[in-house]
């Protein structure tokens, strides 16, 4: 897709995929650490795209070269990839998914905040919500995944964050895990397949 900022990204596209039916977009935003070039594409790979494959949606994982996902040089090319889909593909505008973990995940819970006119589901995993506005959380279906024993992202904020959202009558769904510390991303597959059902039921409403 060419045009956008100068961003690595990968693409991809479900099997059957036929350009005269609607399909849903799923934006994955990968975690920090140590990032290699098409990280994001990675991450994708090995976590999302396999649990998230029964949504039969084109994802696409860019790479973030800034600080974190609420940096301009990350969000304006995440912005810029989403019109360039919608002009490549035949995307559902009304089923418009961002997902991530850790880092990604902190990036999910500000996409899906700040830009609530394009996101209409999210899923954010492992996550921070440290100095965002709660009342502008959650304005479209979210579902929360945490675990207990998570030693780099304190697991009882994300569960009062959860409570407060429900409080407000937002539509969260809070998952807590156990055993797993935050390194084990792989260890949130059966639950981020749990999440994309729950979104895809949330579509259908």
């Amino acid at each position: 897709m060419p045009g956008a900022s100068k961003v690595l990204y990968a693409v991809a596209v479900p099997e059957g995929y036929r350009s005269s039916t609607p399909v849903p977009l799923v934006i994955v935003l990968h975690p920090g650490g140590q990032r290699s070039r098409y990280y994001g594409g990675e991450f994708m790979r090995r976590v999302v795209e396999p649990a998230l494959r029964g949504l039969k949606a084109i994802m696409i994982a860019p790479d973030c070269s800034g600080r974190d996902w609420s940096d301009a040089s990350c969000e304006k090319p995440v912005l810029e990839l989403i019109e360039l889909a919608t002009r490549g593909y035949n995307i559902d505008r009304q089923r418009v998914l961002v997902v991530g973990y850790s880092m990604g995940g902190r990036g999910t819970w500000h996409m899906a905040s700040k830009h609530p006119g394009i996101f209409t589901a999210a899923i954010p995993m492992a996550a921070s919500t440290r100095g965002m506005a709660v009342d502008q959380l959650g304005r479209q279906p979210t579902y929360v995944i945490h675990s207990r024993e998570d030693e780099v992202v304190a697991f009882e904020p994300a569960e009062e964050n959860a409570a407060a959202l429900k409080k407000l009558k937002r539509d969260v769904e809070f998952e807590a895990l156990d055993e797993f510390t935050h390194f084990d991303m792989l260890s949130y597959f059966d639950a981020l397949e749990r999440a994309g059902r729950w979104v895809a039921g949330r579509w259908k409403q």
